[in-house]
């Protein structure tokens, strides 16, 4: 979606690609049989925009929710094709412009029963058997922060015991060989919070001492975390540091959902992002990600930001905020003259969370949107150029792969500098913007204290 804005016409991403040439196979195989083709996981909220790719691709069924606790009735009653009313919805929730729910139903989409459990509790919920991708294991389910264009946030907090943490580190490690260990969440920092969002300082340092002092585990980090916690606890980044072994040869990566510069924005659609700071109080929305990007370089993590264009109520002067952030950020160091360090992606606005009404939007970019595009590619480009003397290997396998990553950013860059050129955008405006005006951050973290 986010590059059928950029580049018009109908592109297919990769992964779309290797979607279809699934489905096709799994069809082919199951042609002439009785065999039912089941879809679930997140990604089923891209057919509540795209219905008819159900009936397009053949597929019977698309489940929309977790099912831990569920499936083997769920996999009987589509084989079947005898569903139960008791336990299964024939459609989905959905949430209008003032996130009123409503439910819309549909033959082909299931989801749990309305009246009944809506979630599998903790214990319900299995640890792995086999090795998953990247020795990836789950630490918690839900988020709570809010945000209304997030799905995650619909669902209840579960943390994951010592013990089901152990078991799946031990099922990647034997039968993977995976040493290295993904932290999954959806807010690693939400893990067993105290009130407002305050992290849990001992529970997060016992979590990654427990996986660091796992026999034959060689690092570790968190999928997702919110930038407000590196911001206000530098002392619980610094601890975790030493604990994960961070350094110039040991970036911590976690990727982050930014979505704005836009203060308005930011209080409108994520207000809770920064707790336990608080927007105004503690600092504007730009000085608490500052200070949040300031500490991660300071003790070697690597955000891996987010952006959106194309939220509802977005203005111009919204979006040319988010390129002002982006531009001062990138010019930013740390005291001892590291430059600030962060990957930053721009995405289209998906529907979903409390907005899963609202339409998604294929007209191309306007200058605004592209601005933000060009001032993320200008970023990452500058980004790849320092990987030159990362990665694993010898000097020349490095050498080689810095090389091809450092002109893959260029040319990306470029790409996105000459759509944006074509469609009107002043482009020695976006290099400056935000820049002229530029000011000097005094330090939040204290505040957080208080």
């Amino acid at each position: 979606m986010s590059y059928l804005v950029l580049f018009g016409g109908d592109p297919y991403a990769w992964v779309r690609r290797e979607w279809e040439a699934l489905i096709a196979k799994i069809n082919a195989a199951r042609k002439g049989k009785k065999a039912k083709l089941l879809v679930g996981g997140p990604g089923v909220l891209e057919f509540f925009q795209m219905r008819s790719e159900l009936d397009k691709e053949g597929i019977d069924y698309a489940f929309s929710g977790e099912a831990d606790d569920i499936l083997p009735d769920l996999f009987e009653q589509v084989a079947n094709d005898n569903i139960d009313p008791k336990l299964f919805y024939k459609g989905y929730t959905e949430y209008d412009d003032k996130f009123s729910r409503s439910y819309k139903q549909d033959d082909k989409i299931l989801s749990r029963t309305l009246t009944g459990k809506l979630y599998p509790k903790l214990e319900e919920i299995p640890t792995i058997v086999n090795p998953a991708i990247k020795g990836m294991i789950e630490v918690m389910r839900g988020c709570g922060v809010g945000c209304d264009f997030c799905e995650v946030t619909l669902r209840p907090l579960r943390y994951y015991t010592p013990e089901m943490i152990s078991a799946e580190i031990d099922v990647n490690l034997r039968k993977g060989g995976n040493s290295h260990v993904w932290l999954h969440s959806d807010d690693i920092w939400g893990y067993k919070h105290d009130n407002f969002f305050r992290p849990n300082e001992d529970a997060l340092t016992d979590m990654f001492k427990l996986v660091m002092d796992t026999p034959g585990v060689s690092g570790s980090n968190p999928t997702h975390g919110r930038i407000s916690i590196p911001s206000g606890f530098p002392e619980l980044m610094d601890k975790l540091s030493k604990i994960l072994k961070a350094g110039p040869d040991n970036w911590i990566g976690i990727q982050t959902g930014l979505e704005t510069g836009s203060e308005s924005l930011a209080k409108k659609h994520m207000p809770n992002k920064t707790m336990p700071l608080k927007i105004g109080v503690d600092g504007s929305w730009e000085e608490i990600v500052w200070q949040g990007v300031y500490n991660e370089t300071k003790y070697y993590w690597r955000s891996a930001f987010t952006l959106q264009v194309g939220q509802p109520g977005e203005t111009d002067e919204d979006l040319w905020d988010t390129v002002a952030m982006v531009n001062r950020l990138s010019n930013s160091r740390i005291d001892d003259g590291r430059p600030f360090e962060f990957t930053v992606t721009p995405l289209q606005n998906v529907p979903m969370g409390r907005m899963t009404s609202k339409k998604f939007d294929s007209d191309l970019l306007n200058e605004a949107e592209l601005a933000v595009y060009y001032a993320s590619y200008r970023h990452l480009a500058k980004m790849a150029s320092r990987r030159k003397s990362e990665g694993t290997g010898n000097i020349v396998v490095k050498a080689g792969t810095g090389a091809i990553i450092s002109f893959g950013g260029y040319l990306m860059m470029k790409v996105v500098e000459d759509i944006a050129r074509k469609r009107g955008v002043d482009i020695s405006k976006v290099k400056r913007y935000g820049l002229e005006q530029r000011k000097e951050f005094s330090s939040v973290s204290a505040l957080a204290h208080a």
